[in-house]
């Protein structure tokens, strides 16, 4: 999910991924490259998002993600089946 998350705003190659994620999350969640790129791969071929490749901000060949109509909605689901669960769980911690 925060995968798409980070795509929302704009197209964006794995490392930038990473770094939104760690951003986003104040350092407290860090993706691995042996788990982005495979998710990505998966994302892309269940046409989540979709890939180019360009040039990164210090002019490398990246390959760039975009999140399709599909990856959207797919987002959109899954963000309140998680926002549930983690409501549930936080009442239930909340009596412990």
């Amino acid at each position: 999910m925060l995968i798409l998350k980070a795509l929302l705003a704009a197209p964006a190659h794995g490392y930038g991924i990473a770094r939104w994620v760690e951003a986003a999350t104040g350092d407290v969640l860090h993706i691995e490259e042996g788990s982005l790129y495979p998710a990505l791969r998966r994302l892309e071929d269940r046409r989540r998002v979709t890939s180019e490749w360009g040039l990164s901000e210090n002019n490398r060949r990246a390959r760039f993600y975009t999140i399709t109509p599909a990856g959207r909605s797919y987002l959109r689901t899954e963000a309140t089946m998680w926002l549930r669960y983690s409501d549930a769980v936080t009442r239930v911690l909340r009596t412990a």
